[in-house]
């Protein structure tokens, strides 16, 4: 048996709104149907932030350990746990357990279960150097995968890859990424061309251009803030001039949500990801029944999705670009977040 310790290094919110602290707190151990993870690496989403914030309509417990994108070895188990060893690499994602047994549970939505547990929200997550999950629900990662490089993919890459399952869209068809330079879009790109799809990125910065356009596979970029008419730009730089087949929408805050019903083509589908504080969506009612558009949220992965996303980054399709810090620089990501200054990912090193 691995030794574990009985304390170890957390980012701790003591209340909303923060800051968060690094300090020591006791290691916990796993119940019959869990495992206890030494977590190596934890990728940085900007839900985190909502999660320090108070941002949503759903209370986080506090006092909090925040994150959900834990990359790291099982070293310790539950008696009822017999399908992963100790030893074994594992991650924790945004869905920490459900039921099992409900409605959405039986029909492979489990992110939809009424008693879902969310790491990072509603029960500790991710910064911190050992995390509890339910074993059901821990992502199995195979000892080839680099465990600093594939904790986005956890769940940045999960859900943009979800919501490209959700829109429907087909090989050779085309999708617009709003948010495109960000944690969530950087990966969106690569499974959708990893998927066959042509991509557009929307997003603002030279950084960001040059990084969608030379290294993750766009083949147009309509740049929001420098633009006159978004909506005549994205459609412009479809084949046809009709819009993309679907739009996925990962951006944080709440104008892209309202302007794509605008300019996807007809019978286009757009999927709402990314979560606003406060937002609304908004659509034309006549444009949108004439163009028969589809509107659809998509809400992370089940463990199926899972599975298949994190085997596309197995097989060399998907690149995660991001840059490691110590654990105890954590607000230093929130600080670039709160700037809207963040290209790619963050992955933090629970070791420092």
């Amino acid at each position: 048996m691995p030794d574990i310790p009985k304390t170890q290094k957390a980012m701790v919110i003591e209340k909303t709104g923060g800051p968060v602290q690094y300090k020591d707190i006791p290691v916990q151990q796993p119940g019959p149907d869990e495992v206890l993870i030494n977590i190596k690496f934890s990728g940085v989403c900007h839900t985190d932030l909502h999660a320090v914030n108070g941002d949503w309509p759903l209370a986080t417990k506090l006092p909090l350990v925040g994150g959900h994108e834990g990359a790291g070895v099982v070293v310790a188990k539950g008696n009822l746990v017999n399908d992963i060893e100790i030893g074994d690499h594992a991650g924790v994602k945004w869905i920490n357990g459900t039921c099992l047994a409900c409605d959405f549970c039986q029909q492979s939505d489990e992110p939809l279960c009424a008693k879902a547990l969310l790491s990072g929200y509603t029960v500790d997550g991710t910064f911190q150097q050992y995390c509890i999950a339910k074993a059901a629900h821990v992502a199995r990662l195979h000892k080839d995968i680099p465990l600093d490089a594939v904790a986005p993919v956890l769940c940045a890459g999960i859900t943009v890859y979800k919501g490209l399952k959700e829109s429907g869209a087909r090989p050779g068809q085309t999708v617009a990424i709003v948010g495109a330079g960000g944690g969530l879009g950087s990966l969106a790109q690569q499974y959708a061309k990893a998927m066959g799809l042509r991509v557009i990125a929307v997003d603002t910065g030279d950084e960001k251009k040059k990084m969608c356009l030379e290294q993750l596979g766009s083949y147009a970029f309509v740049d929001f803030a420098t633009s006159k008419n978004v909506v005549k730009e994205v459609q412009e730089a479809t084949e046809d001039g009709l819009g993309p087949h679907a739009v996925i929408l990962v951006a944080v805050n709440e104008k892209p949500f309202q302007q794509a019903a605008e300019y996807v083509r007809p019978r286009g589908t757009v999927i709402c990801i990314g979560l606003p504080a406060g937002a609304y969506l908004k659509a034309p009612v006549f444009e949108s029944v004439i163009k028969m558009v589809t509107i659809k949220g998509s809400y992370v992965g089940n463990r199926k999705d899972t599975a298949e996303a994190l085997d596309f980054y197995r097989r060399g399709v998907i690149n995660s670009p991001f840059k490691t810090i110590g654990l105890s620089e954590l607000q230093k990501v929130y600080d670039l977040m709160h700037k809207g200054a963040i290209a790619g990912r963050y992955v933090v090193d629970t070791s420092k």
